[in-house]
């Protein structure tokens, strides 16, 4: 019965709430996760839910090792799932209201320097590898977004990409002119490829093979990337360096939440800590 409903929750959050297959499939495995542990508890009844189980389950994911991240993600889960069969009056009583988040410690993204980010575009870079990371350090778009551009979301001529973000909320996100030389070479490129296996597809970024660029072939590459600088990087640390390279030459914050198509000012916020940190780190380097 508990699968069921657990099934129900993540159609909803599919079609109604617009969320990333990613965070859909994170919600799909924390609760079966939870199903599965109850299961073994002889719970098998929404009625049967109260919330020492759910404090059971959680105190299980601390003995097996998890991170107070991974718990803190896994009660998010948990949380809106039975919101959401309150709110349906499915139930009568939510098990999980009064369940508390672990304190998390403050964690800093990993951000490279303007000369890292010079070094690594001057690596000797294919056209469609070259295209990828001009985009990504002139927009900051994550990878994911970057994966699914459609052709008619690049302007070259306007120079902007109109990206669809987490919620399929829009915004529009300018690009320089480094990006745009390296994209018009790309475009070259594709259109050869398109010719080559006769096409017929709306996605912006193709392999030499013909097929769909994805972001594990994003995240191979520049991991592999990072290498040349002795560094283990993500996509997410090229979008990090972005926005604190923009507010360490003057950008306003708020501009920078439109850029990066955060919800919450909150969130940007936690850029100018960063900042702040590596001007601090580089005065004490020059004054020791």
């Amino acid at each position: 019965m508990l699968v069921h409903y657990i099934s129900l929750y993540i159609e909803y959050i599919e079609v109604e709430c617009g969320l990333s297959h990613n965070t859909i499939e994170a919600y799909r495995r924390d609760l079966y996760s939870l199903s599965d542990f109850l299961m073994q508890n002889n719970i098998e009844e929404l009625s049967q839910i109260k919330r020492i189980h759910i404090n059971m389950y959680i105190k299980n994911l601390y003995d097996k090792g998890y991170t107070p991240f991974s718990i803190s993600r896994e009660i998010a889960s948990i949380k809106g799932f039975f919101k959401w069969l309150s709110v349906s009056e499915i139930i009568k009583h939510n098990p999980a209201l009064a369940i508390e988040q672990p304190k998390l410690p403050k964690r800093l993204p990993k951000v490279l320097s303007m000369k890292e980010i010079k070094e690594l575009l001057d690596s000797h870079l294919n056209v469609l590898d070259k295209a990828v990371f001009e985009l990504l350090y002139a927009s900051g778009l994550r990878v994911s977004e970057l994966a699914d551009i459609k052709f008619n979301q690049i302007d070259l001529n306007a120079k902007y990409v109109r990206v669809l973000g987490k919620g399929s909320k829009e915004r529009i996100v300018p690009i320089g002119k480094p990006a745009c030389l390296a994209i018009g070479k790309y475009l070259k490129e594709r259109e050869y490829i398109i010719k080559k296996f006769k096409l017929n597809t709306r996605y912006f970024f193709i392999k030499e093979n013909g097929k769909k660029l994805t972001r594990q072939d994003v995240y191979r590459f520049i991991n592999k990337l990072g290498k040349n600088i002795n560094k283990e990087i993500s996509p997410h640390t090229i979008r990090h360096s972005f926005a604190t390279h923009l507010l360490e030459n003057g950008a306003d914050l708020r501009v920078v939440q439109e850029l990066l198509g955060h919800s919450d000012v909150s969130t940007t916020q936690l850029y100018t800590h960063i900042s702040k940190k590596r001007l601090k780190d580089i005065y004490f380097s020059i004054n020791k």
